[in-house]
């Protein structure tokens, strides 16, 4: 599968199918630090992704008003 991140911006190759959090886990990222999304789609951790998937991870940002 095709990853794409952010901070720093890279493309990575992953072979075979996986679940998001073995994803995350193999990339060494934190679950709650990042969101996942698959073809589009935003997915949770329990979710298979297949060797064919486009994932994108992208850093959870927060903040507001002071």
């Amino acid at each position: 599968m095709l990853v794409k991140m952010r901070n720093p911006k890279r493309e990575v190759d992953m072979p075979g199918d996986r679940t998001v959090n073995r994803l995350l886990d193999d990339l060494d990222l934190v679950r709650e630090s990042h969101l996942v999304i698959c073809n589009g789609t935003l997915v949770p951790g329990d979710a298979r992704l297949a060797d064919d998937d486009v994932i994108e991870i992208r850093p959870v940002i927060s903040g507001g008003a002071a």
